[in-house]
């Protein structure tokens, strides 16, 4: 059986009818399905070219742009595997990753080929050319490897997660149609980049899977780059994380932005935790339900997330077929990870055949399992098995637990979690009653650097807010309103932004360096 999701896309199209449709939207026009696998195939003769055959490595630094998809379909035709990374990464970053995943050919912009001397590199340019031979997609197993991308590294060095051909379509399955029900007609905006898991599937594969279109804007986002963007291409589903979505509704001259995202239907929110104040100002501000949900580079996309017909206020939602969760409890006793007690029977999608039993416990460590799950960490299996067991339970590393409809509720990252006063929390808890302060844009909590028994928090203002020492007191008697005495921060800091990794997630690293 031929697998290859390459193949499976361009067919597809095809017997569908949508060849003439739009699929990427950009601010040179339209590109249609039928142009983007022509594209596709133009592109994999001249890697063919270049010497790649089915199972080398190829890394792509490009900017979301039809030459990006092209590169990707490409190497997928050829049965040879996508590294995927960003091109504003830096010099020391993408060394790495080639150090790491060893590629035979990069795709790179002209501007970053010096980076890669070392490797054959072509540009998006290059990819265009009308090669002499155009190669048939090579047949390839549903399981074989198809593309790879790389952790945050938030816990270390940052490690390729090596996805399937088959893996797209699952979770476009599970969150594109069982959380977000796209037709078409959609028209999905993210604000993620496509080289990252989130805007991956929404940008790419998404509407590859069921013939609507999606925007490719190349440029880093920016608040006002995004309402121009929404205003040209009118999108009805938005992917993006709170962060962008705070900045959105605090924008300084609002009613544009309102305006421009006038047609949505739904917004999609990932990456980290959305605080419920932040999630009530975003849905009148956008007149839509916004989405909270939970994904992971190892998934590959979303496995819990509320959906248009079913969610539930601070909660990250369901879980969707064809995943299941387990809420398991940690107990330290050497290694890494320690005595693992499973919480009750697994929890299944809505269509998930398996027993329901909800757990009988409150938050533990979350496991998931599902055909999406990655295969593994290239050229690291001792890690690998680190968070992936026989049984394909992947450790994620947040702490949940599961209301008895349930709904996943998310209480931050093990990693994450402070002791102060001899209590062991989450410094989200102490997030979410900041974040109900009408000044505070983005809020992060720390605790001190060696379990010293403080908390300091870092925050972003709202435009027009109080003066820095009047918000700061405001904050700080909030907490001692709604928290104890031990998980009042003991300091506010204000910030323009917060620091954050190059997938975009807060760095709580780089906050505890400012102390």
């Amino acid at each position: 059986m031929d697998g290859n999701v390459a193949t499976a896309l361009a067919q597809r199209a095809e017997t569908y009818g949508w060849s003439d449709r739009p699929l990427f939207r950009t601010g040179n026009g339209t590109v249609t399905h039928g142009q983007a696998h022509a594209a596709a195939a133009r592109a994999s003769g001249v890697l063919h070219a270049a010497g790649v055959r089915p199972g080398h490595r190829v890394l792509i630094a490009l900017p979301d742009s039809p030459g990006y998809v092209a590169a990707l379909l490409g190497t997928l035709r050829l049965g040879a595997v996508a590294v995927l990374t960003g091109p504003e990464q830096s010099e020391r970053q993408h060394a790495y990753v080639v150090s790491d995943a060893e590629p035979s050919a990069v795709v790179c912009p002209a501007g970053l080929a010096a980076r890669f001397a070392s490797v054959h590199v072509l540009t998006p340019e290059d990819l265009t050319d009308e090669p002499a031979f155009v190669p048939d997609p090579v047949p390839v197993a549903p399981g074989a490897a198809a593309y790879v991308q790389y952790t945050s590294g938030t816990t270390g060095a940052p490690k390729g997660a090596v996805h399937r051909h088959a893996d797209p379509e699952i979770y476009f399955r599970a969150m594109g149609l069982g959380a977000l029900g796209v037709t078409a007609d959609d028209v999905i905006f993210s604000l993620a980049k496509a080289c990252y898991p989130y805007g991956l599937g929404a940008t790419v594969f998404f509407p590859m899977f069921c013939g609507a279109s999606s925007v490719l804007w190349p440029d880093q986002p920016s608040v006002e780059g995004a309402a121009e963007q929404a205003r040209l291409h009118r999108p009805t589903l938005l992917f993006t994380a709170p962060t962008w979505y705070a900045r959105l509704v605090n924008a300084p001259d609002p009613a544009p932005v309102r305006s421009a995202f006038a047609a949505l239907r739904a917004a999609a929110s990932a990456g980290e935790p959305l605080l419920p104040a932040l999630a009530d100002r975003i849905e009148e501000f956008f007149g839509c339900p916004v989405l909270d949900g939970l994904g992971s580079t190892e998934v590959g996309h979303t496995f819990v997330s509320n959906t248009v017909t079913r969610r539930r206020r601070g909660s990250l939602g369901v879980v969707l077929d064809p995943y299941e969760i387990d809420v398991r409890v940690e107990r330290a006793a050497g290694g890494p990870v320690g005595r693992i007690e499973s919480a009750g029977d697994p929890v299944g999608g809505a269509g998930n055949r398996r027993g329901r039993r909800i757990p009988a416990v409150g938050a533990g460590t979350l496991y998931v399992r599902g055909p999406s799950v990655m295969a593994g960490y290239l050229g690291k299996p001792e890690r690998t098995a680190e968070v992936l067991d026989g049984d394909g339970w992947l450790r994620t590393g947040d702490l949940v637990h599961v209301d008895p409809d349930g709904f996943v509720h998310h209480h931050g990252r093990v990693l994450d979690q402070v002791t102060v006063s001899g209590d062991r929390f989450s410094p989200l808890e102490v997030e979410r009653v900041l974040g109900q302060h009408s000044g505070v844009v983005e809020v992060a909590v720390v605790g001190a650097a060696g379990g010293a028994g403080a908390l300091q928090a870092f925050v972003v203002p709202a435009e027009g807010a109080a003066p820095p020492d009047d918000l700061a007191g405001e904050l700080l008697a909030l907490a001692r309103r709604r928290l104890p005495a031990h998980k009042v921060p003991r300091s506010v800091t204000f910030m323009s932004e917060l620091p954050r990794t190059a997938a975009g997630k807060i760095s709580r690293t780089a906050l505890a360096r400012r102390r």
